[in-house]
């Protein structure tokens, strides 16, 4: 076989490890022990001015060419005749003055400044956190890394190229509006602060992956120190613009205890609102009939709901937990609304935030800023969807978006958010640095 062409016979039976010329360059090279472990590839040879030995003598150069393709062999490998032909292109290469491994590398920079091109920042972050998953403490790291970026940033730059991600683009993800449905109300960057911080550095971590991998050039567009700095006020500096005072979710469960110990018609409709995730008026303008025990669900009609002037108003679905019912269940019945008190009316609507102010966790605090903890909470703490967490807050959303969350499948989900966001507020208050519940949404 050595002296002459190669056959396709040849190539199948070759088992003797060596260099087998087919002529013009090209060469079957066989490794291994001659019996079970051989691989078979195809050399291509050639020498080219400017390549020489100290002594001035022209050096060979080598060119690999692929594998030999056999039976069950993925693509990427070749036949003898594909083999031949991919030969015959190097020599023609080497007529016209050009060194194929040259061209290759030049072909290969190209193809990488296209891959650049393309490849998205969503995509270049999901590869991020897969190669650094397993040097994280733990999975819960990894989750809240997926969900912060799938809450902040996928939505406005995931889908651009990240070669192209600039100081413009991060400022647009740091400083969007809380509510999509007032552009004009406090931004991420004042109102969470911490949060958005978190997010500029996985951002920064992405992009100095994606250059390191050459699929972006230039320094990083969203580090802090000499750019982000000028731009932005200081994270210690902010004083995020709250309309609502909230309490850090991290103090949630020992207040939820306080709360459970004050066996009042304020405490339980407290209670209730804030494993409801609701307003004020929601809770004291609650009738029986909008609560379907069996179902563990409770319906407010669309005319109760507060919006923005001009919008639309669909009935708010709420899953109720087992807690929530327990509360419910504790009411006297005969009675219309939700808390009632002695004389037939509905709870006072300053009740809830009187007894709120005096339990001794800041006379700030107010009880709609319970439904910022939640979003806290949700977005921090959890994998679930930002969509599913607006609406359980009964935020508009998309049309489209709404309908996929009225189908049944999305209504159970909403139904373990509820339940998990019920499970962390009655978590034993000794162990609230573990209290977390599983990412998953």
């Amino acid at each position: 076989m050595a002296g002459g062409k190669l056959t396709a016979l040849g190539v199948t039976k070759a088992k003797t490890p060596g260099m087998y010329g087919d002529g013009g360059g090209l060469y079957l090279q066989v490794t291994g022990d001659g019996e079970k472990k051989i691989a078979k590839s195809w050399i291509f040879r050639y020498r080219f001015k400017g390549h020489t030995s100290k002594a001035g003598k022209p050096l060979a150069r080598e060119m690999g060419l692929g594998s030999v393709k056999c039976e069950g062999r993925p693509s990427g490998t070749w036949t003898l005749a594909e083999a031949r032909e991919r030969a015959r292109l190097q020599r023609q290469l080497l007529d016209q003055g050009l060194d194929p491994i040259a061209v290759r590398k030049a072909q290969d920079a190209a193809a990488a400044i296209a891959k650049a091109t393309t490849r998205t920042f969503e995509e270049c972050a999901k590869d991020y956190i897969k190669a650094h998953r397993s040097g994280w403490k733990n999975a819960k790291h990894a989750d809240q890394w997926a969900s912060t970026l799938e809450t902040w940033v996928y939505p406005i730059i995931g889908k651009l190229p990240v070669a192209g991600v600039n100081t413009d683009l991060v400022l647009k993800v740091l400083q969007q509006p809380i509510d999509k449905a007032d552009p004009d109300g406090p931004n991420f960057w004042t109102a969470r602060t911490e949060t958005a911080s978190r997010v500029r550095g996985r951002i920064e971590n992405v992009l100095d992956w994606a250059k390191a991998k050459k699929l972006r050039d230039g320094d990083n567009q969203a580090r802090w120190k000499g750019l982000l700095d000028k731009l932005l006020p200081a994270k210690s500096t902010v004083s995020p613009v709250e309309h609502h005072k909230a309490l850090p979710y991290a103090d949630l469960p020992r207040f939820m205890a306080e709360l459970r110990s004050r066996n009042s018609l304020s405490a339980w409709a407290l209670e209730f609102t804030i494993l409801t995730a609701v307003r004020t008026s929601d809770t004291i303008g609650g009738v029986r009939s909008e609560v379907d025990r069996e179902q563990a669900a409770w319906t407010i009609p669309g005319g109760r709901l507060k919006g923005r002037k001009g919008s639309r108003k669909r009935d708010h679905f709420i899953p109720l937990s087992d807690r929530a019912l327990a509360i419910l269940e504790e009411q006297p019945e005969g009675t219309t609304y939700l808390f009632e008190n002695g004389e037939g009316e509905p709870l006072s609507n300053m009740a809830m935030l009187e007894l709120l102010q005096g339990m001794g966790f800041g006379e700030d605090l107010t009880v709609h800023g319970f439904r910022s903890t939640f979003k806290d909470w949700c977005a921090e703490q959890t994998a679930y969807p930002n969509e599913m967490s607006e609406m359980a807050l009964a935020h508009t959303v998309p049309d489209k978006v709404e309908a996929a969350y009225r189908r049944g499948d999305m209504r159970e989900k909403r139904r373990r958010l509820m339940a998990d966001w019920a499970a962390y507020c009655c978590s034993p208050p000794a162990a609230k640095k573990d209290n977390v519940v599983p990412m998953r949404a």
